[in-house]
């Protein structure tokens, strides 16, 4: 039942947070630095996580806006399903198969 997730993280190895919201369909407020790009691709609204009017833009916008909102839920599921496990697995076998057929060469 959430609105959004607003994570103005200063400091961020991963970016778990954001990953877990939407991957649940929560829209995602995020910082413009640290590893959040990355991680939200092209579906968070991205704010200067010093700027406090910044954030309160990026609020308003989101509450004021469901088409934004709709828009935000749906680039962020797929932006999660990037990180799926079986999204991982795949790319780990490959991987070893790769160095397996180098090895066997």
């Amino acid at each position: 039942g959430a609105k959004a997730l607003i994570f103005p993280s200063l400091y961020e190895g991963f970016g778990l947070p954001v990953l877990e919201a939407m991957s649940l369909g929560v829209p995602v407020i995020t910082s413009d630095c640290t590893s959040m790009p990355e991680v939200g691709g092209d579906a968070p609204l991205y704010v200067d996580p010093y700027d406090v009017s910044s954030i309160a833009r990026a609020m308003e916008r989101l509450a004021g806006d469901d088409g934004l909102c709709n828009c935000a839920i749906q680039k962020g599921l797929e932006q999660a399903n990037t990180f799926s496990t079986q999204r991982h697995l795949t790319l780990l076998k490959e991987g070893y198969q790769k160095a397996m057929d180098v090895y066997h060469g």
